[in-house]
C-alpha cells in the first residue's frame, strides 16, 4: 500500500473509533522529533545528530535512511541491521551549542516501529537535564517486538524509570524534569542478528498533572551504628519542577520482614502530607531509632515500607542497616590472617561465591543485586565511566556501589577495578603517562616507579583501590596490537621496569596498601601473551592477539615466566591470566587456554613462585574455554582462578558455581582458598575500615606536579635513532615548519586505552600536543598538517607522523593495520624533507617502516605514545633535556623480518635493540684501546656489584660504537650490539663491553 493510501485509511479508521481514543480537544498538537527525511544528519556530539555506539567495534548497528512506499510518515524511514554481543544501539543528541528542548507539556513520546515478531525487548531512553546529551540523566522504558508490520508505539513519560547503572551517583537531580531534554537513545536486542525500521518520532498528548509527581529517597540503604538513629530523607518532585497541584500523602512503617528482630529497633509508623502547592524538591526526614544490646552481631536490615498517594513511590523500599559489630573480623588490631579466618568461618557458600564474582558496573541495572548476590567486585571496562566523567562523579558512583554492599550480612566491601594502564586513563583530565613501551625506552626504573606512584594517587583519589596493571608481557612480535603495553622485547628490561609495582602498591609486604595514594596492582597477562604466533588467533578478525604461544619449557622460563617471578617477589597483589593459549613443546597437550592451565596457575604461580595474592580472570575469558558454561566455570576455578570477571553474566556465574560445588565438581576447599585470598587483599587495602572514597588527593589529579613526572618520562622515552649533522637539538632562533598527522592531536598522542577502550583521535582530554609544546618552548613555528602551506623561508622541518589509536587485537597487523606510514603522512615527510633539513618524529605504539625514506631524513625520533605531556617531546627537541632513550624493541627493516628480537640467530634490523643516540654531550672519543680498558673496568665493577659504575662504563662503550657505526648498521654490528644491552640489564657488564667491542670491530 502506498503511503498516501495508508494514511487515508488511518484517517478513516480514526473517524470510526470512539471519542475516548481520539486526540483530546485540549491536547497540544504532536511535535515532530525525527521524521528521518534527512533533516537530522548522522553526526557525533557535540553536533546535533544521530550516531551509533556499542561495547566493541562489532556492536554498533549499521544505519541508513531508506525510501519506502509504506513509510508511515514522509518518504523515508530509518533502517538498520545489527548483530550485538555486548550492547549496542543509536542515539539522537541535540546540538550541545543550542538550548535543550522542553518536552514537559506532553504526555509522552511515540514512534512507528516495523515489528518482526521476535519477542525481543527494545529499550528506549530519554536524556534529561545536565550540561548536554552526553552529560545527562538517562531515563528508560521498553517495548516488546511481538507484532508484525508497522505499529505506533506510545511511551508515556510516566513509564520511564531512572537508570542508576548509567549514573548511580544521584544524577543531576534524579527527577525527570523534561524541561531540559537532550534527545533519546534506542538499545537493540543482544545475541541475535536482526534488522529494524523506525519512523516519525514525535511528542504526543497533554501532560497528566496527576501523575507527574514522584517521591524519592536520598538513598536505598541507610547504614547506622547499633543504638544510633537513621535519618531517611523523602523528597517530592515534579516533572517540569512546578509545585504539586494536589496533596501527596506518604504513609510509612518499619517492618519485620528484614533480618532485624523487633528488639533491634523502635518501631515507627505514621503518615504525613505534602500539601497542594508544595514546591518541587521539598524534603521531609523520617528518623528510625535502633536499640543497643551487648551481643556481637552481623548486620541486620530494617525495611521501611512507604505507601504514597498522589505521586509515584520510590523505586525501591529503603532499608536501614544496623552495622555488624563486635565480631573478630572487624577488629583492625588483629592480624589479617586471623580476621580472614574468622570471617570465612561465618560465610555461607552463596556469600563465598559472591566474593568470587566480578561484574561490569553497567551490567548491574538493579543495584540491589550487589547485596542479593553478595558481589565481591565491580569494574569499569575501557570507556565505562560515570556521567559527567569527573573525579567527583567517579567517587560518588563507587561510593553508591559500596553503600549497597553495606546491606549484606557481613558488610564485605566491594573491590572496584579499572584498567589504569598509563595513568588514570579512563578519567578525562587525568595525567596520562607514556604507554609502557615508552617507559621501557627510558631505561629508568626510578622514574617508572614515580609514574606508578602518580597513577596510584590519581586512581585511589576517585575511590578505586585496584588497578589492572602493569602488563608484564614480553612483546616478541610488533604485529601484536598490544605491543605498546609491554616495556619491551627483553624479559630483563621488563624486570627492570617492574619498580612500577612499588609505585602502585608501596612496600612488598602490603603495609602501604591502606594509604590514600596506593592501589592494588595486577601482573598481567600470565603467561606468554606477548609470544603468540602470527595467524594463530581465533578471536574474530584478530590475527595474533589471543592466539597461541608455542615455546619450549626453557623458552617459557627464560622469556615469559621470568617477569612474574620478579612481580611475586615485589608483592604484587593480583595476577590476571592471558586470553592466549600455551602450547608447551613436549607436554603432549597441544594448545591450552591459560585460563584452564592448572599446571601454570596452581603449579607454577601459586606453588613454585609462592604467589599469595588472588588470580582474576580477564574480561569474559572463561567463555573462550571449550565445553558448556558449567564446564567453563568448573575448569577455570579448579585451574586456580579466584575471582572471575563475568561482566554481563554475574547471575549465571554465581548460580553455576554454587551448582558445581554442591555437585562436588569444585571442592569447598578450593572455594575457601579463593575467598581467603580475596579477603586478604580487601583487609590489606583497609576497605573494611574505609570502604568509601578518600578524595583528599583529588585536587592533585592532573596537577602540575603530576604532569611534571609525566613530562620527565616523555623526555626520557624519546629515542634518537638518527641525527645527521647534529640537526637536533633545535634552536629557538630557527624558523621551524611543522607538519604531520600527529603533531597536534592529543588523541593520537595518547593512543588506545585513553578515555575509551580503543582511544580516539582529537581533543579527548586536557594535555599538551607536540606542536603546543614546541610553541611553549619558544619555537618560531609554522604549522601545516598536510604540508600544504608554503615551505619557503624555514630553517628546518619537523614532521610528526605515526599511528592512530587502537587497543588489543583491534590493532593487530592484518586486522586493518600495518606498519607503514599512511599515504598522507608519507606525502608530508616527502614534501618537507625534499625542501629543507628535516626531523621526523614517529608517534606510535610500535616501530614503523621508514627504511625507504631514511636517506632523505636528517633526524629520526621514536616518540612512542607519549601521553598528555607533549612538553616532554619539546624539551628534547629544543635541548632543555638531552635525548637519552634507547630502543626497548628491535626496529625492523621490513615486515617480512617479523618476528625479530634480541638474541635471534639471524639478526639484521634497521636499528638494533638498545640503540639510542644522545645529545647529553659530545660523544666519547676512543676506539679499540679505549674499549679494552672499559671492558677491564666493567668486569671489576661487575665483580664488586657496583651497578651504577658498571652501567656508566657500558654506556660509554655503547656511545663509542654508535658514533663509529653511524647509520651503517650491518648484521655483524647489530647482533652483538643488541646482545650487549641484554647483558647490561642482567648485570654482566664485562661481557656487555666485550660484545660492544665486537660490534665496533664489525663497523
Amino acid at each position: 500500500m502506498r503511503r498516501t493510501a495508508l494514511l487515508s485509511a488511518a484517517a478513516l479508521l480514526t473517524g470510526l473509533l470512539p471519542m475516548a481514543s481520539a486526540q483530546a480537544a485540549d491536547d497540544p498538537a504532536p511535535v515532530p522529533v525525527d521524521r528521518f527525511e534527512g533533516e537530522v544528519p548522522f553526526a557525533d556530539p557535540p553536533a546535533g545528530g544521530i550516531f551509533t555506539w556499542g561495547s566493541d567495534t562489532d556492536d554498533p548497528p549499521a544505519l541508513e535512511l531508506t525510501a519506502r512506499d509504506d513509510a508511515p510518515e514522509g518518504d523515508k524511514v530509518l533502517t538498520g541491521t545489527y548483530d550485538i554481543s555486548g550492547y549496542g544501539g543509536f542515539t539522537h543528541d541535540f546540538a550541545f551549542a543550542e538550548p535543550a528542548h522542553d518536552w514537559s507539556a506532553h504526555k509522552g513520546i511515540r514512534l512507528w516501529w516495523e515489528g518482526g515478531d521476535s519477542g525481543k525487548k527494545i529499550a528506549f531512553e530519554l536524556k534529561d537535564g545536565g550540561a548536554n546529551g552526553e552529560a545527562s540523566e538517562l531515563w528508560t522504558t521498553s517495548f516488546t517486538d511481538d507484532f508484525s508490520g508497522w505499529k505506533q508505539i506510545e511511551l508515556p513519560f510516566t513509564d520511564f524509570t531512572y537508570r542508576t547503572d548509567y549514573q548511580p551517583v544521584g544524577g543531576i537531580d534524579q527527577v525527570l524534569g523534561l524541561t531540559e531534554t537532550w534527545g533519546y537513545a534506542v538499545t537493540l536486542p543482544v545475541g541475535v542478528k536482526g534488522e529494524f525500521a523506525m519512523d516519525a518520532v514525535e511528542l504526543y498528548g497533554k501532560a497528566d498533572q496527576s501523575l507527574r509527581a514522584s517521591v524519592t529517597t536520598d538513598a536505598a540503604v541507610y547504614p547506622v551504628a547499633e543504638g544510633r538513629t537513621a535519618a531517611v530523607r523523602l523528597t517530592v518532585a515534579t516533572t517540569g519542577a512546578a509545585p504539586i497541584d494536589e496533596p501527596v500523602t506518604v504513609a510509612y512503617e518499619t517492618t519485620t520482614t528484614g533480618t532485624a528482630s523487633a528488639d533491634d529497633f523502635t518501631p515507627l509508623k505514621g503518615e504525613f502530607t505534602f500539601p497542594a502547592g508544595t514546591p518541587s524538591g521539598t524534603t521531609r526526614t523520617l528518623e528510625v531509632p535502633t536499640l543497643k544490646d551487648k551481643r556481637a552481631e552481623s548486620a541486620e536490615t530494617i525495611p521501611l515500607k512507604l505507601t504514597v498517594t498522589g505521586a509515584k513511590p520510590p523505586a525501591e523500599t529503603p532499608q536501614i542497616v544496623v552495622d555488624a559489630h563486635g565480631l573478630p573480623y572487624l577488629n583492625s588490631t588483629l592480624p589479617v590472617q586471623k580476621r580472614v579466618a574468622d570471617l570465612l568461618s561465618r560465610m555461607t557458600l552463596a556469600e563465598k561465591a559472591g566474593q568470587m564474582t566480578q561484574a561490569e558496573r553497567g551490567a548491574v541495572t538493579a543495584p540491589g543485586d550487589i547485596a542479593t548476590y553478595d558481589l565481591g567486585s565491580l569494574l569499569s571496562g575501557g570507556g565505562s565511566t560515570p556521567t559527567p566523567n569527573t573525579a567527583k562523579a567517579w567517587a560518588k558512583m563507587i561510593d553508591a556501589f559500596q553503600l549497597r554492599a553495606q546491606a549484606t550480612r557481613f558488610q564485605i566491601p566491594l573491590i572496584y577495578g579499572v584498567d589504569a594502564v598509563h595513568g588514570h586513563n579512563n578519567l578525562v583530565g587525568a595525567t596520562i603517562m607514556p604507554h609502557n613501551i615508552g617507559i621501557g625506552a627510558t631505561r629508568d626504573p626510578r622514574l617508572a616507579q614515580r609514574t606508578g606512584s602518580v597513577t596510584a594517587a590519581e586512581v585511589r583519589a576517585t575511590g578505586i583501590p585496584w588497578d589492572f596493571a602493569p602488563c608484564l608481557c614480553v612483546t616478541r612480535d610488533e604485529r601484536w596490537g598490544r605491543s605498546y603495553e609491554a616495556f619491551g622485547e627483553d624479559p630483563a628490561l621488563v624486570e627492570q621496569m617492574e619498580t612500577v609495582i612499588q609505585g602502585l602498591q608501596g612496600a612488598p609486604d602490603g603495609r602501604d596498601l591502606k594509604d590514600a595514594d596506593k592501589v592494588l596492582a595486577t601482573a598481567k597477562h600470565f603467561v606468554g601473551d606477548g609470544g603468540t604466533e602470527y595467524g594463530s588467533s581465533t578471536t574474530g578478525t584478530y590475527t595474533i592477539d589471543q592466539g597461541i604461544t608455542k615455546v619450549t619449557r626453557q623458552q617459557l622460563e627464560a622469556v615469559h615466566l621470568a617477569p612474574y617471578e620478579t612481580a611475586v617477589d615485589r608483592g604484587v597483589g593480583t595476577v590476571m591470566p592471558s586470553y592466549s593459549s600455551l602450547d608447551l613443546a613436549g607436554d603432549g597437550r597441544g594448545p591450552v587456554k591459560m585460563h584452564a592451565r592448572a599446571d601454570m596457575l596452581n603449579g607454577v604461580l601459586k606453588g613454585r613462585m609462592g604467589f599469595d595474592g588472588f588470580v582474576i580472570s580477564d574480561w569474559a575469558a572463561i567463555d573462550q574455554l571449550p565445553g558448556d558454561y558449567a564446564s567453563d566455570v568448573r575448569t577455570s576455578v579448579n585451574a586456580g582462578l579466584d575471582m572471575i570477571m563475568v561482566p554481563y553474566a554475574y547471575q549465571d556465574f554465581h548460580a553455576t558455581l554454587l551448582d558445581e560445588v554442591e555437585a562436588g565438581r569444585v571442592s569447598e576447599r578450593r572455594i575457601d582458598d579463593a575467598v581467603s585470598r580475596i579477603l586478604t587483599q580487601k583487609f590489606r587495602l583497609g576497605l573494611f575500615e574505609k570502604p568509601y572514597a578518600d578524595t583528599s588527593g583529588a585536587s592533585e589529579i592532573g596537577s602540575a606536579g603530576h604532569r611534571a613526572v609525566a613530562r620527565e618520562a616523555v623526555a626520557e622515552s624519546q629515542v634518537l635513532l638518527k641525527n645527521a649533522g647534529g640537526l637536533l637539538p633545535l634552536k629557538t632562533s630557527q624558523k621551524v615548519y611543522v607538519a604531520g598527522s600527529n603533531a597536534d592531536d592529543i588523541g593520537n598522542q595518547t593512543g588506545g586505552w585513553t578515555v575509551t577502550w580503543q582511544g580516539s583521535s582529537g581533543d579527548i582530554t586536557p594535555g599538551t600536543t607536540v606542536l603546543e609544546g614546541m610553541r611553549k618552548a619558544g619555537g618560531d613555528v609554522t604549522y601545516s598538517k598536510d604540508a600544504s602551506a608554503p615551505l619557503g623561508g624555514h630553517d628546518v622541518g619537523v614532521v610528526v607522523v605515526g599511528e592512530t589509536p587502537y587497543a588489543e587485537g583491534v590493532g593487530d597487523v592484518g586486522n586493518g593495520h600495518d606498519l607503514e606510514l599512511s599515504a598522507a603522512d608519507g606525502a608530508a615527510v616527502d614534501k618537507v624533507c625534499a625542501a629543507m633539513e628535516c626531523a621526523v618524529l614517529i608517534v606510535s605504539g610500535r616501530p614503523q617502516l621508514v627504511g625507504d625514506r631514511l636517506g632523505d631524513v636528517d633526524a629520526l625520533v621514536a616518540s612512542w605514545l607519549p601521553g598528555t605531556e607533549g612538553d616532554g617531546v619539546a624539551d628534547v627537541l629544543y635541548g632543555r633535556r638531552p635525548f637519552t632513550g634507547q630502543l626497548p624493541v628491535t626496529w625492523p627493516k621490513s615486515q617480512a623480518q617479523l618476528p625479530i628480537n634480541v638474541g635471534d640467530a639471524a639478526y639484521d634490523p634497521q636499528y638494533p635493540y638498545g640503540w639510542g643516540l644522545t645529545t647529553l654531550g659530545k660523544a666519547p672519543e676512543g676506539g679499540a684501546t679505549t674499549l679494552k680498558a672499559l671492558a677491564v673496568a666493567a668486569a671489576v665493577a661487575e665483580k664488586a656489584g657496583a651497578e651504577e659504575a658498571g652501567r656508566a662504563l657500558v654506556t660509554k662503550a655503547r656511545l663509542i660504537v654508535q658514533r663509529k657505526a653511524g647509520q651503517d648498521i650491518t648484521a655483524a654490528v647489530a647482533k652483538p650490539f643488541a646482545d650487549a644491552d641484554h647483558l647490561l640489564l642482567t648485570g654482566r657488564y664485562g661481557k656487555a663491553v666485550e660484545k660492544l667491542t665486537a660490534a665496533y670491530r664489525a663497523s
